[in-house]
C-alpha cells in the first residue's frame, strides 16, 4: 500500500472537505477500558458458547458496575462476535402433503 503525500496546509484541506480544524486535531479522552477488555476477552475465551448478554451477568456477578451497552460495544470492538448459526426452517415452510379431506 503506498501513500501519496499533497503539499497542501491543514487549513486549506480542511476549507476543500468542508471540515472543521477541531474536528481534526480532536484527542479522545475516553478510558480505553483495557483491565475490563481483557476480562471480557478471558470469559469469552473460556464460555465460547457465551455471548454478550451472558458475558455481562458473569462480569457484574464480578463486581464490575457496567453497562451492557458497554459490554456490547466491547464485545463487538474485540471481535468477539459468535458465529451465526443457519437459520432453522420451519416445519410448516417444507413440502406440504395433500391432506385428506373430511369425511
Amino acid at each position: 500500500m503506498t501513500t501519496t503525500s499533497y503539499q497542501v496546509s491543514e487549513r486549506r484541506a480542511c476549507m476543500t472537505l468542508a471540515l472543521a480544524r477541531s474536528t481534526i486535531r480532536y484527542k479522545s479522552t475516553a478510558d480505553p477500558q483495557t483491565a475490563l477488555r481483557m476480562r471480557l476477552r478471558d470469559l469469552a475465551g473460556a464460555r465460547v458458547g457465551y455471548g454478550y448478554r451472558r458475558l455481562h451477568i458473569l462480569i457484574e456477578r464480578e463486581g464490575w458496575r457496567v453497562n451492557h451497552k458497554r459490554i456490547y460495544r466491547l464485545y463487538r470492538e474485540e471481535g468477539l462476535a459468535m458465529r451465526r448459526r443457519p437459520p432453522r426452517r420451519r416445519k410448516a415452510c417444507l413440502k406440504r402433503e395433500l391432506r385428506p379431506l373430511a369425511a
